[in-house]
Formats: C-alpha cells, sequence, structure tokens
C-alpha cells in the first residue's frame, strides 16, 4: 500500500519496527538500545506472550550471548544448564553403536554449550529489552507489509480481530494497527509468512540454492531421578528411518529431572508415506531408548520447522527500509543442529547498521553494510564450514552421505574452509522431493500404547492449543479440486503423515472425497506450506495470539 494510512487503523510511529520476538528480533532490539537508548523501538510477537510460540531443542552456542551480554551467567535463566557429556549414537533396530567423540570434527563438540528451553531464554531476553525502554506487543501478529509510494518497506499492520468463518466482521470487530519506522527487521522464524512475501517482491532469493527444511518435534518428560543426568546430550542417526531419508534424534537432560527428547525428519524425503511424528514415537521404543522412559511422565509437546539450506540458501537479506533476520533468513548450523547464536549475532549485526543509519539521517533506504558484512562474520564461517554436509546427505544417503561430510567437515576445518567438493548446492525444492504413492508401500506404525507412544491428538493437548472456532482458517487451500486430484490421487494423502497435529483429514462426504481442515488443532510448524507437493497450502497467522503456548519448549 502507499503512505498514506488505511482508513479506520490507527497508527503508531517508531524509529524501528521489529517482527517477531526470538532470539534474533530481541538481540535486534536490546543492541539497539544498547547503542542509541533514545531510540524508539517496538516488536510484534505473534504468540500470546513471550516464548509462547518458541520451540527449539535446544543446545544453545553461548557466543551470542556473550556478544551480547557479557555478564549473562549471573543472572541466567534457570533452565540453562552446562553440558556436562555427550554421545553421539548410530542406530539399528536392535542395537545403538556410539560413534567415539575423537572422530568428531572440533566445531561438533558440545563442550562449553548450554542446554536450555529456548521460550524460557526468550522470556528472559524480553525482560532485559523491555528494562531498556523496548516495547513489546505479544498477542498482534503482522500480518501485512506496508510500503512507501517509492516501494520501500515503511513498517507492518497487525491483523482484524473478530472476524466469523464466514469472513463478516462479528460483535467487537476491530481493525488492525499499523506500526511504522524508519527500518523494519524482520525476525519470524523459518517459513515466515511476511518474509515470503517479501522474498517474492523483491526478489532476495536470486539465483541463491533453494531453500531446505525440516520438521523438529520434540516432547518433554520428567523421569527417575535415579536416570537423570543434567546436562547430557545424546544424538543420533539411522533406525527408525531408512538410509534414503535424512534426519535424527536428539536427548537432553534439562534440571529438575526433566528430559527434552526430539526427532528431526528432513522434509526432502520422498515416501509420501512417512510420517514424522510416528518416527518420534518409535524411536523412543529402542531398547537403548526405552528404559530412560520407565515410570515416566511427558509433560509437553510440540512442532517446529527448520531451515537446513544453510549457506547456500541464505537470501539477499537487505531490500529498501528491512532487513531479514536469523531463522527468516535460514541461518541454521544442520549437523550442530544449532541457530540459536546465529540468530542473535544477525539481530546484533543489523542493529549496528540500523543505528548508523539513523544516526546519518538516513531512512528506508538499503542497509547493504549488513548484506556486505554477514558472509565474512561469525555467521557466515560457521555456516561455510558445513556448506556441503546437507547435500551430501540428500545425494548419497545416511550412512555415505555422512562419511562423506565427515571427510567434508575435517577438511574445511584444517584448511580453514577448503573442501575437496567446493560448494554442492542443492538439487530441489522439497515439495519437488517426493515420489507418487504408487512408488512405495504404506508403512505400518504400530499403535502408540498410552504409555511411552502417543497418538498426535493427546498430544496436541499437551502444546495448550487454541484458536477460536468462529474465525477463518488459517490455512489456506487455494484449489481443493487440485488437492483430491494430486494430494489424495496420486500422493496418497500425505499431509494426514507429515502434519504432526492431526490437522488435516480425508473424509468421505456424499460418496466424494472430503477435505477436512482442523485448523484449531495447528501448531504453527508450517511443515504443510513446505512440504504440499502443489504448493497448494499456505499458512497466515490467526486472529489475536491464537495457537500453541509452550510453557519450556
Amino acid at each position: 500500500m502507499g503512505e498514506g494510512q488505511e482508513q479506520g487503523r490507527d497508527r503508531m510511529e517508531y524509529d524501528v519496527v521489529i517482527v517477531g520476538a526470538g532470539p534474533a528480533g530481541l538481540a535486534a532490539a536490546i543492541r539497539l538500545k544498547q547503542l542509541n537508548p533514545a531510540c524508539s523501538v517496538v516488536i510484534l510477537e505473534k504468540g500470546a506472550a513471550v516464548g509462547a510460540h518458541i520451540l527449539s531443542g535446544a543446545v544453545i552456542d553461548p557466543s551470542g550471548l556473550d556478544e551480547l551480554l557479557p555478564g549473562w551467567r549471573d543472572d541466567a535463566p534457570a533452565s540453562m544448564t552446562k553440558v556436562t557429556g555427550e554421545h553421539f549414537l548410530v542406530l539399528s533396530k536392535r542395537r545403538a553403536f556410539r560413534l567415539p567423540n575423537f572422530l568428531m570434527p572440533p566445531l561438533m563438540n558440545n563442550h562449553g554449550n548450554y542446554v536450555a528451553s529456548l521460550g524460557d531464554v526468550c522470556r528472559w531476553l524480553g525482560e532485559k529489552a523491555e528494562a531498556l525502554g523496548v516495547e513489546i506487543y505479544p498477542g498482534f501478529a503482522a500480518t501485512e507489509v506496508l510500503y512507501d509510494s517509492a516501494g520501500a518497506v515503511i513498517g507492518v499492520a497487525t491483523g482484524d480481530t473478530g472476524i466469523g468463518r464466514d469472513g463478516q466482521p462479528r460483535p467487537g470487530f476491530a481493525r488492525g494497527m499499523e506500526l511504522v519506522g524508519r527500518y523494519t527487521l524482520f525476525g519470524e522464524g523459518a517459513r515466515g509468512s511476511l518474509t515470503k512475501t517479501l522474498l517474492a517482491k523483491f526478489g532476495l532469493a536470486g539465483d541463491r540454492a533453494v531453500p531446505k527444511f525440516g520438521i523438529g518435534i520434540k516432547e518433554t518428560w520428567e523421569i527417575n531421578p535415579a536416570l537423570h543426568r543434567p546436562g547430557f546430550v545424546q544424538h543420533s542417526f539411522g533406525w527408525p528411518l531408512d538410509a534414503r531419508t535424512g534426519g535424527g534424534s536428539f536427548l537432553y537432560h534439562l534440571p529438575q529431572n526433566r528430559v527434552a527428547v526430539g526427532f528431526v525428519v528432513h522434509l526432502d524425503y520422498a515416501n509420501p508415506f512417512i510420517s514424522p511424528f510416528e518416527e518420534l514415537q518409535r524411536f523412543k521404543t529402542h531398547p537403548s531408548i526405552a528404559p530412560l522412559f520407565k515410570d515416566a511422565r511427558r509433560t509437553g509437546y510440540g512442532a517446529r520447522a527448520i531451515t537446513e539450506g544453510g549457506w547456500q540458501s541464505v537470501p539477499k537479506l537487505v531490500f529498501p527500509g528491512g532487513a531479514l533476520l536469523g531463522c527468516a533468513a535460514g541461518m541454521v548450523n544442520v549437523p550442530r543442529i544449532k541457530g540459536v547464536h546465529n540468530a542473535m549475532r544477525s539481530g546484533m549485526q543489523a542493529a549496528g547498521h540500523v543505528a548508523a543509519a539513523l544516526q546519518s539521517g538516513r531512512s528506508h533506504d538499503e542497509l547493504t553494510g549488513y548484506e556486505d558484512e554477514w558472509r565474512w562474520s561469525p555467521i557466515g564461517r560457521d555456516l561455510r564450514m558445513v556448506r556441503n554436509v546437507k547435500p551430501l546427505w540428500a545425494r548419497f544417503g545416511t550412512f555415505a552421505g555422512i562419511a562423506l561430510a565427515s571427510i567434508d567437515l575435517w577438511f574445511n576445518t584444517l584448511t580453514g574452509g577448503w573442501s575437496p567438493f567446493g560448494t554442492l548446492l542443492h538439487r530441489k525444492a522439497d515439495h519437488k522431493a517426493l515420489d507418487p504413492a504408487n512408488l512405495h508401500s504404506p508403512i505400518d506404525y504400530p499403535k502408540p500404547d498410552g504409555v511411552l507412544t502417543f497418538d498426535r491428538l493427546s498430544s496436541v493437548y499437551l502444546s495448550n492449543t487454541n484458536h477460536e472456532e468462529d474465525q477463518p482458517s488459517h490455512l489456506r487451500v487455494a484449489n481443493l479440486a487440485l488437492q483430491v486430484v494430486s494430494e489424495l490421487g496420486a500422493y496418497a494423502g500425505p499431509s494426514a503423515r507429515y502434519c504432526p497435529a492431526a490437522v488435516y483429514e480425508w473424509q468421505e462426504k456424499n460418496g466424494a472425497p472430503d477435505y477436512v481442515v482442523n485448523f484449531q488443532n495447528c501448531v504453527h510448524c508450517k511443515t504443510c506450506d513446505i512440504k504440499d507437493p502443489n504448493q497448494n497450502i499456505t499458512w497466515v497467522p490467526p486472529q489475536g495470539g491464537d495457537g500453541p503456548v509452550y510453557p519450556q519448549l
């Protein structure tokens, strides 16, 4: 839209508008206030509270925190625990083989890192930001990018509320609000809805490699104190996935007898019968894993898409009036399973260039210094070292791919970034990797026992997910006929399996297939937006702060 204020919407003006109260957005806000206390900064957060929609493993590399808040260890969030030991396992169906730590490249070592609830960390960072004068508005999802007459980004607008399922205003209807600034920073996380529009409008992907994603599904448990090892981390690959499907597990011992267990499946898988949710349930039954959960109690559940494209896939980060931060730009280090440190560093880097621009009186231009800097900063060095791991894994399968990737990592480590493979590109987008169903056989997943393994609906209950039912669905299916012919007819309805929240169902109505979208169950993982083979499903923010409320995920 143009510069003029849309009728009926209030407008608030700031120096800087930030979308997303994740690690990147919060770090950017804090650094802006550190550099210029008089700078006015606002953060919009779609979750009902800061941290409500935050989900990660997480083992955190503290380098970002060290740079932002050097004395943070004296006031750390209660869930942060220093890593005390680690195992890396290769699983067969019945056995576990531990890889010696000395075989792993140094960058894979977790010594000095911390296990934590990332939601707790973001709540803590939010308090730090507010203490510096940052305004944070949770429960207000940014749904529209605002542009001036020259096409520069000037801010965002929040969505209207009080709209019924029929699209008409109900009692209590309220227009959204416009928040405009001299610069707008987008830290929406993986597959952000506004980030998608910016990528398209400004051609930010250019000739970069296609973006790649995974889905991470996580549970938290309270276990027997005799089995608890605070700070212990364990990763695995192999079973229950076949050798052509990328992914693996994580298991982290948090304080107070709590354990986080999760499973990541790379979304470039080919078999449409794969269910990432069921793979996590199967993983827990492995003879080396199941004993940990004897007499334990499951306390939390959630899922989230993960950016996996890395160095090759990071788009141009800047455009007139703003910039992309963190996972919105794809800054996760896939083999390390870490992105928080890079997200925070990107927020700080962008903030430094915004502060300099404001100081010189500029606004709504491109922060070219941020774009020029990141690839040669610690972020770029971190991502460049591991640039070939994902392509090698995808091309050669789990065992040969990881073996080659290990060789590549050692070459990069010893030479400071040189690889015998050069820089490999990702071959295709994840939705194009799915095979037709007639090339595969259905997978017979065991029924849940309700003790160690569970169904989707009981899991969604633990995520505290809520969406007001009388509102338009935030999961938009563009062409229902295409969904019947292709998603169901050609691919056997994979949305019912890749969704970890039982949102999508194929039923029969009057003798014809009926696609049911239970949007109330959605945990905002955005897998459907990524993996639908026809790109026929689009995720947009629901009204208000609806969605999951993760207490300590």
